[in-house]
């Protein structure tokens, strides 16, 4: 049997208008009526009726979100702050990893308040444009709110980190041949702070032609039988680190005695890998917060929302980096 509103209400001993206000986690309800109202419904096993709960007030409280994959770990761990953060909100979550225009006629179907969209290097697709829709990364070429994670300045900040640690031969490793925006800004920032530091060198961009752990791994033997002998390496997320550290340690280099290493993807796992990585970038969390805040927000007050909100990348340091004169990689 379906467990209604009115049933809490009959239960909990208050009005109808009371639980639906508790539901909805008025403040115009004391903490312990509350309290009381929510314990009744996880006993009698309340479930809420999306549909209508939208027809009376206009809204079905459900975002949706779209992730073409769920494959590498940094998305993966953006995902899961992300439903941390609806939680918060008081909303629910749908997750498709469906391809954009399939989910977004999904979610239609669902009458979600909004989507909140990762391409992962797909074309946009005008069809968001019919429901609020928010996403991260870079912030241009949108006909809807992103939150810019400043990928070219998290690349200057890295080799600027390991620049005034003596660095100066630093190799980039990461996916050049991709046509992911972001992918091409961190390759694009590396370049750009390595030139201004004069010490841009042919070989010191590595293309692992890919984004998972074995492409990290491959590019990271070729790098160390190349011409090009770095002291330090920055990698470009998180999966192609772990390729790439598993490949320094089976040389038998020491990370970071004879060669510093420093990763985009500044997730927590960063301090879980076999050598807990020093790592740049906007925290997780705050990506998270900002994504979730931003999308609740233009569903109620579209007006309100820029349509590019830039975040300030940092590095948290860890053991992966030392200063130059204790690097061998190059002697």
């Amino acid at each position: 049997m379906t467990i209604t509103i009115k049933d809490l209400a009959r239960v909990a001993g208050v009005s109808y208008s009371t639980v639906s206000k508790a539901l909805n986690d008025s403040p115009l309800v004391k903490p312990e009526t509350k309290n009381k109202i929510l314990k009744v419904a996880e006993e009698m096993g309340y479930e809420p009726n999306f549909a209508a709960q939208r027809l009376v007030s206009k809204e079905s409280k459900v975002i949706g979100l779209i992730w073409p994959t769920l494959e590498r770990l940094a998305p993966s761990s953006l995902v899961s702050n992300i439903n941390e953060e609806i939680t918060k909100s008081s909303y629910s979550m749908i997750l498709s990893v469906n391809s954009i225009q399939s989910s977004i006629e999904m979610f239609k179907r669902f009458q979600v308040d909004g989507v909140i969209l990762f391409s992962e290097g797909e074309s946009e697709s005008t069809e968001t444009l019919s429901l609020p829709s928010v996403t991260y990364g870079v912030g241009k070429n949108k006909s809807y709110p992103v939150i810019d994670v400043n990928y070219q300045a998290a690349m200057e900040d890295a080799v600027n980190y390991l620049h005034q640690l003596g660095h100066r031969k630093i190799a980039f490793v990461g996916n050049l041949t991709t046509t992911d925006e972001r992918q091409i800004e961190k390759s694009i920032g590396f370049q750009k702070a390595m030139t201004k530091l004069e010490i841009f060198e042919d070989g010191c961009l590595i293309d692992t032609e890919g984004f998972g752990w074995y492409d990290g791994y491959m590019a990271t033997i070729r790098l160390i039988n190349s011409p090009y002998q770095p002291t330090a390496i920055i990698s470009a997320s998180y999966d192609i680190s772990a390729g790439l550290v598993r490949a320094l340690r089976q040389e038998n280099f020491n990370v970071p005695k004879d060669v510093s290493v420093l990763s985009y993807d500044n997730i927590p796992q960063m301090a879980n890998m076999e050598i807990p990585l020093t790592s740049v970038g906007v925290p997780v969390e705050e990506i998270a917060q900002a994504m979730v805040q931003t999308l609740t927000k233009f569903i109620k007050y579209p007006q309100s929302v820029p349509l590019v909100q830039s975040l300030k990348p940092v590095i948290t340091e860890r053991s992966s980096c030392a200063p130059a004169e204790k690097n061998l990689i190059s002697e």
